[in-house]
Protein backbone atom coordinates (compact mmCIF):
# COMPACT_ATOMS: atom_id res chain seq x y z
CA UNK A 1 0.00 0.00 0.00
CA UNK A 2 1.45 3.35 -1.02
CA UNK A 3 1.52 5.94 1.79
CA UNK A 4 -1.19 8.57 1.47
CA UNK A 5 1.28 11.40 2.01
CA UNK A 6 3.32 10.65 -1.11
CA UNK A 7 3.46 13.96 -2.99
CA UNK A 8 3.15 12.57 -6.50
CA UNK A 9 2.82 9.07 -7.89
CA UNK A 10 2.59 8.19 -11.56
CA UNK A 11 -0.57 6.32 -12.54
CA UNK A 12 -0.76 4.26 -15.74
CA UNK A 13 -3.99 3.68 -17.65
CA UNK A 14 -4.24 1.17 -20.50
CA UNK A 15 -7.21 1.17 -22.86
CA UNK A 16 -8.84 -0.91 -25.55
CA UNK A 17 -8.35 0.76 -28.91
CA UNK A 18 -9.97 0.21 -32.30
CA UNK A 19 -7.75 -2.88 -32.70
CA UNK A 20 -9.67 -4.44 -29.80
CA UNK A 21 -13.12 -2.98 -30.56
CA UNK A 22 -12.59 -0.13 -28.12
CA UNK A 23 -12.38 3.63 -28.43
CA UNK A 24 -9.26 4.36 -26.39
CA UNK A 25 -5.94 5.66 -27.67
CA UNK A 26 -3.40 3.47 -25.88
CA UNK A 27 -1.52 4.25 -22.65
CA UNK A 28 -2.00 7.40 -20.60
CA UNK A 29 0.06 8.55 -17.61
CA UNK A 30 -1.23 10.75 -14.81
CA UNK A 31 0.37 12.36 -11.79
CA UNK A 32 -1.56 11.60 -8.61
CA UNK A 33 -1.84 14.10 -5.78
CA UNK A 34 -1.24 12.00 -2.66
CA UNK A 35 -3.45 14.21 -0.50
CA UNK A 36 -6.51 14.74 -2.68
CA UNK A 37 -6.19 11.76 -5.03
CA UNK A 38 -6.59 14.07 -8.04
CA UNK A 39 -5.07 12.93 -11.35
CA UNK A 40 -3.30 15.30 -13.76
CA UNK A 41 -2.37 14.17 -17.31
CA UNK A 42 1.37 13.67 -17.87
CA UNK A 43 1.84 11.77 -21.11
CA UNK A 44 0.35 9.37 -23.63
CA UNK A 45 1.36 6.78 -26.19
CA UNK A 46 -0.71 5.44 -29.06
CA UNK A 47 -0.58 1.65 -28.92
CA UNK A 48 -2.89 -1.19 -29.98
CA UNK A 49 -5.09 -2.29 -27.05
CA UNK A 50 -2.63 -2.24 -24.13
CA UNK A 51 -5.15 -3.92 -21.80
CA UNK A 52 -2.57 -4.98 -19.19
CA UNK A 53 0.56 -3.16 -18.04
CA UNK A 54 3.45 -4.33 -15.85
CA UNK A 55 6.47 -2.25 -14.79
CA UNK A 56 10.03 -3.53 -14.50
CA UNK A 57 10.96 -3.99 -10.80
CA UNK A 58 13.93 -1.60 -10.92
CA UNK A 59 14.18 0.10 -14.33
CA UNK A 60 11.97 2.86 -15.81
CA UNK A 61 10.48 0.41 -18.31
CA UNK A 62 6.84 -0.57 -18.71
CA UNK A 63 5.52 -3.65 -20.52
CA UNK A 64 2.18 -3.75 -22.30
CA UNK A 65 0.23 -6.53 -23.93
CA UNK A 66 -1.25 -5.75 -27.31
CA UNK A 67 -4.53 -7.65 -27.00
CA UNK A 68 -5.13 -8.33 -30.67
CA UNK A 69 -5.61 -11.37 -32.90
CA UNK A 70 -1.90 -11.25 -33.77
CA UNK A 71 -0.77 -10.86 -30.16
CA UNK A 72 2.31 -8.89 -29.09
CA UNK A 73 4.08 -7.32 -26.16
CA UNK A 74 5.59 -3.84 -26.25
CA UNK A 75 8.31 -2.42 -24.01
CA UNK A 76 7.95 1.29 -23.18
CA UNK A 77 10.45 3.71 -21.66
CA UNK A 78 9.10 5.87 -18.83
CA UNK A 79 10.43 9.43 -18.78
CA UNK A 80 11.09 11.31 -15.54
CA UNK A 81 8.28 13.69 -16.54
CA UNK A 82 5.80 10.84 -17.08
CA UNK A 83 6.09 10.75 -20.86
CA UNK A 84 6.37 7.43 -22.72
CA UNK A 85 8.38 6.12 -25.66
CA UNK A 86 7.98 2.71 -27.32
CA UNK A 87 11.20 0.66 -27.33
CA UNK A 88 10.36 -2.59 -29.13
CA UNK A 89 7.65 -5.18 -29.72
CA UNK A 90 7.71 -8.96 -30.02
CA UNK A 91 4.95 -11.43 -31.01
CA UNK A 92 3.59 -13.49 -28.12
CA UNK A 93 2.88 -16.60 -30.18
CA UNK A 94 -0.82 -16.52 -29.35
CA UNK A 95 -3.93 -14.42 -29.86
CA UNK A 96 -5.28 -11.88 -27.38
CA UNK A 97 -2.57 -11.69 -24.72
CA UNK A 98 -4.24 -10.34 -21.58
CA UNK A 99 -1.81 -10.53 -18.65
CA UNK A 100 1.89 -10.06 -17.87
CA UNK A 101 4.10 -10.92 -14.90
CA UNK A 102 7.80 -10.30 -14.36
CA UNK A 103 10.29 -12.21 -12.25
CA UNK A 104 11.61 -10.31 -9.19
CA UNK A 105 15.12 -10.18 -10.66
CA UNK A 106 13.82 -8.58 -13.86
CA UNK A 107 15.27 -11.31 -16.11
CA UNK A 108 12.08 -12.80 -17.55
CA UNK A 109 8.61 -11.65 -18.56
CA UNK A 110 5.64 -14.06 -18.65
CA UNK A 111 2.61 -13.53 -20.86
CA UNK A 112 -0.82 -15.19 -20.83
CA UNK A 113 -2.37 -15.60 -24.30
CA UNK A 114 -6.13 -15.79 -23.74
CA UNK A 115 -7.49 -16.89 -27.11
CA UNK A 116 -4.21 -18.60 -27.96
CA UNK A 117 -4.55 -20.82 -24.88
CA UNK A 118 -0.84 -20.54 -24.21
CA UNK A 119 1.81 -19.21 -21.86
CA UNK A 120 4.91 -17.46 -23.19
CA UNK A 121 8.21 -16.47 -21.57
CA UNK A 122 10.57 -13.72 -22.75
CA UNK A 123 14.15 -12.91 -21.79
CA UNK A 124 14.85 -9.30 -20.82
CA UNK A 125 18.16 -7.59 -21.48
CA UNK A 126 20.10 -5.55 -18.88
CA UNK A 127 18.24 -2.48 -20.15
CA UNK A 128 14.89 -4.20 -19.61
CA UNK A 129 14.17 -4.61 -23.33
CA UNK A 130 12.74 -8.03 -24.35
CA UNK A 131 15.25 -9.85 -26.54
CA UNK A 132 13.74 -13.22 -27.41
CA UNK A 133 10.83 -15.50 -26.60
CA UNK A 134 12.36 -18.37 -24.63
CA UNK A 135 9.31 -20.62 -24.24
CA UNK A 136 5.76 -21.12 -25.46
CA UNK A 137 3.56 -23.84 -23.94
CA UNK A 138 0.05 -24.67 -25.11
CA UNK A 139 -2.82 -25.82 -22.91
CA UNK A 140 -5.45 -28.28 -24.08
CA UNK A 141 -8.92 -29.04 -22.77
CA UNK A 142 -12.36 -27.53 -22.29
CA UNK A 143 -15.04 -26.94 -19.68
CA UNK A 144 -18.82 -27.24 -19.35
CA UNK A 145 -19.59 -23.72 -20.58
CA UNK A 146 -19.76 -24.27 -24.35
CA UNK A 147 -19.46 -20.57 -25.17
CA UNK A 148 -16.66 -19.56 -22.81
CA UNK A 149 -14.87 -22.87 -22.23
CA UNK A 150 -14.74 -24.39 -25.71
CA UNK A 151 -10.94 -24.42 -25.47
CA UNK A 152 -8.08 -23.40 -23.20
CA UNK A 153 -8.01 -19.69 -22.26
CA UNK A 154 -4.99 -18.69 -20.20
CA UNK A 155 -6.01 -15.57 -18.28
CA UNK A 156 -3.17 -14.94 -15.85
CA UNK A 157 0.47 -15.78 -15.16
CA UNK A 158 1.57 -15.65 -11.52
CA UNK A 159 5.26 -15.70 -10.53
CA UNK A 160 6.20 -16.65 -6.97
CA UNK A 161 8.65 -14.68 -4.83
CA UNK A 162 11.56 -16.93 -5.84
CA UNK A 163 11.01 -16.16 -9.52
CA UNK A 164 11.29 -19.84 -10.42
CA UNK A 165 7.65 -20.97 -10.12
CA UNK A 166 5.04 -19.81 -12.64
CA UNK A 167 1.34 -20.66 -12.29
CA UNK A 168 -0.98 -20.17 -15.26
CA UNK A 169 -4.68 -19.63 -14.53
CA UNK A 170 -6.79 -21.20 -17.30
CA UNK A 171 -10.40 -20.01 -17.54
CA UNK A 172 -11.20 -22.45 -20.34
CA UNK A 173 -10.07 -25.68 -18.69
CA UNK A 174 -10.84 -24.89 -15.00
CA UNK A 175 -7.19 -25.48 -14.14
CA UNK A 176 -4.12 -23.88 -12.65
CA UNK A 177 -1.03 -25.24 -14.41
CA UNK A 178 2.31 -24.65 -12.72
CA UNK A 179 5.76 -24.64 -14.30
CA UNK A 180 9.35 -24.36 -13.21
CA UNK A 181 11.08 -21.47 -14.95
CA UNK A 182 14.48 -22.75 -16.01
CA UNK A 183 17.74 -20.82 -16.05
CA UNK A 184 17.41 -20.30 -19.81
CA UNK A 185 13.76 -19.25 -19.59
CA UNK A 186 12.27 -22.65 -20.40
CA UNK A 187 8.88 -23.60 -18.88
CA UNK A 188 9.05 -27.07 -17.32
CA UNK A 189 5.66 -28.66 -16.39
CA UNK A 190 5.33 -29.15 -12.63
CA UNK A 191 1.69 -29.66 -11.58
CA UNK A 192 -1.91 -29.39 -12.77
CA UNK A 193 -4.56 -28.38 -10.23
CA UNK A 194 -8.18 -28.95 -11.21
CA UNK A 195 -10.87 -26.58 -9.91
CA UNK A 196 -14.63 -27.26 -9.77
CA UNK A 197 -16.15 -27.58 -13.25
CA UNK A 198 -17.48 -24.28 -14.56
CA UNK A 199 -15.41 -22.10 -12.22
CA UNK A 200 -13.77 -20.25 -15.08
CA UNK A 201 -10.79 -19.08 -13.01
CA UNK A 202 -9.58 -15.62 -13.99
CA UNK A 203 -7.09 -14.49 -11.35
CA UNK A 204 -4.99 -15.96 -8.53
CA UNK A 205 -3.63 -13.95 -5.60
CA UNK A 206 -1.30 -15.48 -3.01
CA UNK A 207 -1.49 -14.38 0.63
CA UNK A 208 2.07 -13.51 1.72
CA UNK A 209 3.52 -15.51 4.58
CA UNK A 210 0.99 -18.33 4.21
CA UNK A 211 0.32 -21.31 1.93
CA UNK A 212 -3.12 -19.95 1.02
CA UNK A 213 -4.29 -18.09 -2.05
CA UNK A 214 -7.54 -16.82 -3.54
CA UNK A 215 -9.01 -17.40 -6.99
CA UNK A 216 -11.59 -15.23 -8.76
CA UNK A 217 -14.06 -17.49 -10.59
CA UNK A 218 -15.37 -15.45 -13.52
CA UNK A 219 -17.94 -17.98 -14.71
CA UNK A 220 -19.07 -19.22 -11.28
CA UNK A 221 -19.11 -15.66 -9.85
CA UNK A 222 -17.24 -16.84 -6.79
CA UNK A 223 -14.08 -16.46 -4.73
CA UNK A 224 -12.26 -19.70 -3.97
CA UNK A 225 -9.86 -20.18 -1.09
CA UNK A 226 -7.11 -22.60 -2.09
CA UNK A 227 -4.23 -24.17 -0.19
CA UNK A 228 -0.90 -24.34 -2.01
CA UNK A 229 0.91 -27.45 -0.88
CA UNK A 230 3.41 -28.35 -2.20
CA UNK A 231 4.36 -25.17 -4.12
CA UNK A 232 2.52 -25.02 -7.43
CA UNK A 233 -0.24 -27.43 -6.38
CA UNK A 234 -3.57 -25.90 -5.33
CA UNK A 235 -6.42 -27.56 -3.41
CA UNK A 236 -9.81 -25.88 -2.97
CA UNK A 237 -10.86 -25.36 0.65
CA UNK A 238 -13.94 -23.15 0.27
CA UNK A 239 -15.99 -21.08 -2.15
CA UNK A 240 -18.13 -18.01 -1.47
CA UNK A 241 -20.25 -15.79 -3.76
CA UNK A 242 -18.46 -12.88 -5.40
CA UNK A 243 -20.89 -10.28 -3.98
CA UNK A 244 -23.10 -9.71 -0.97
CA UNK A 245 -26.15 -10.13 -3.23
CA UNK A 246 -25.56 -13.09 -5.57
CA UNK A 247 -28.08 -14.25 -8.11
CA UNK A 248 -27.76 -11.65 -10.85
CA UNK A 249 -25.55 -11.97 -13.91
CA UNK A 250 -21.99 -11.27 -12.90
CA UNK A 251 -18.49 -11.54 -14.37
CA UNK A 252 -15.89 -10.92 -11.66
CA UNK A 253 -12.64 -9.40 -12.91
CA UNK A 254 -9.88 -7.89 -10.76
CA UNK A 255 -8.90 -9.41 -7.39
CA UNK A 256 -6.65 -7.50 -4.98
CA UNK A 257 -5.41 -8.36 -1.49
CA UNK A 258 -4.72 -5.55 0.96
CA UNK A 259 -3.76 -6.69 4.46
CA UNK A 260 -6.68 -8.66 5.86
CA UNK A 261 -9.05 -7.45 3.13
CA UNK A 262 -9.84 -8.74 -0.34
CA UNK A 263 -11.40 -6.55 -3.02
CA UNK A 264 -13.06 -7.92 -6.17
CA UNK A 265 -14.55 -6.00 -9.08
CA UNK A 266 -17.86 -7.39 -10.33
CA UNK A 267 -19.10 -6.57 -13.84
CA UNK A 268 -22.89 -6.74 -14.02
CA UNK A 269 -23.56 -5.75 -10.41
CA UNK A 270 -21.17 -2.84 -11.22
CA UNK A 271 -19.56 -3.04 -7.80
CA UNK A 272 -16.33 -3.70 -6.01
CA UNK A 273 -17.01 -6.15 -3.21
CA UNK A 274 -14.94 -5.93 -0.06
CA UNK A 275 -14.17 -9.10 1.90
CA UNK A 276 -12.75 -9.37 5.39
CA UNK A 277 -10.52 -12.38 5.97
CA UNK A 278 -11.75 -14.38 8.96
CA UNK A 279 -8.63 -16.43 9.51
CA UNK A 280 -8.06 -17.58 5.94
CA UNK A 281 -11.66 -17.49 4.74
CA UNK A 282 -13.12 -14.38 3.06
CA UNK A 283 -16.45 -12.94 4.22
CA UNK A 284 -18.16 -10.27 2.11
CA UNK A 285 -18.80 -7.11 4.12
CA UNK A 286 -19.67 -4.44 1.52
CA UNK A 287 -20.57 -3.87 -2.12
CA UNK A 288 -19.17 -0.53 -3.30
CA UNK A 289 -20.42 1.25 -6.43
CA UNK A 290 -17.85 1.20 -9.23
CA UNK A 291 -19.23 2.61 -12.49
CA UNK A 292 -20.02 0.74 -15.69
CA UNK A 293 -18.23 -2.58 -16.26
CA UNK A 294 -15.39 -2.17 -13.71
CA UNK A 295 -12.72 -4.27 -15.40
CA UNK A 296 -9.73 -3.29 -13.29
CA UNK A 297 -8.96 -1.18 -10.24
CA UNK A 298 -6.09 -0.24 -7.95
CA UNK A 299 -6.00 0.91 -4.35
CA UNK A 300 -3.35 3.58 -3.87
CA UNK A 301 -2.95 5.18 -0.47
CA UNK A 302 -6.38 6.25 0.71
CA UNK A 303 -8.00 6.12 -2.72
CA UNK A 304 -9.32 3.54 -5.17
CA UNK A 305 -9.11 4.08 -8.93
CA UNK A 306 -11.52 2.09 -11.11
CA UNK A 307 -11.27 1.49 -14.86
CA UNK A 308 -14.94 1.75 -15.87
CA UNK A 309 -14.58 0.17 -19.30
CA UNK A 310 -18.11 0.73 -20.61
CA UNK A 311 -18.40 4.14 -18.97
CA UNK A 312 -15.28 5.45 -20.74
CA UNK A 313 -13.96 6.88 -17.49
CA UNK A 314 -11.57 6.20 -14.64
CA UNK A 315 -13.32 6.95 -11.37
CA UNK A 316 -11.57 7.82 -8.10
CA UNK A 317 -13.08 7.00 -4.72
CA UNK A 318 -12.19 7.89 -1.15
CA UNK A 319 -11.39 4.53 0.43
CA UNK A 320 -12.72 5.38 3.90
CA UNK A 321 -16.33 6.03 2.85
CA UNK A 322 -16.23 5.17 -0.88
CA UNK A 323 -17.13 8.74 -1.80
CA UNK A 324 -16.65 9.57 -5.49
CA UNK A 325 -13.96 12.26 -5.67
CA UNK A 326 -13.07 12.36 -9.35
CA UNK A 327 -14.13 11.23 -12.82
CA UNK A 328 -11.62 11.22 -15.68
CA UNK A 329 -12.82 10.67 -19.29
CA UNK A 330 -10.72 7.92 -20.90
CA UNK A 331 -11.93 5.77 -23.79
CA UNK A 332 -12.48 2.09 -22.92
CA UNK A 333 -10.10 1.92 -19.93
CA UNK A 334 -9.04 -1.64 -19.16
CA UNK A 335 -6.23 -1.17 -16.63
CA UNK A 336 -5.24 1.39 -13.99
CA UNK A 337 -2.30 1.09 -11.60
CA UNK A 338 0.52 3.09 -9.99
CA UNK A 339 4.21 2.96 -10.75
CA UNK A 340 5.60 2.03 -7.34
CA UNK A 341 9.28 2.93 -7.51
Amino acid sequence: MTPANDDRILIFVGSYTAAGNGNGEGIGTYWRDGRTGELTPAGSLELDSPSWLTPHPTLPVLYAVNETAEGAITAVAIGADGTLEALNSLPTGGADPCHLAITPDGRYLLCANYSGGSLAAFALGPDGVPTVRTALVYHEGAGPDRERQEAAHVHMAVVDETGTLVSAVDLGTDEIRSYRLGEEGELIPLAVSTLPAGTGPRQLVRRPGTNHAYVAGELSASVLTVREEPPGTFTVESSVPATLNPGRENQPAQLELLGDRLFLSNRGPEAITEFKLDGVLPKAVADHSAGEWPRHFSIVGEHCYVASQSGDVVQAYELADWRLIGTYPIGSPAFVAPWRR
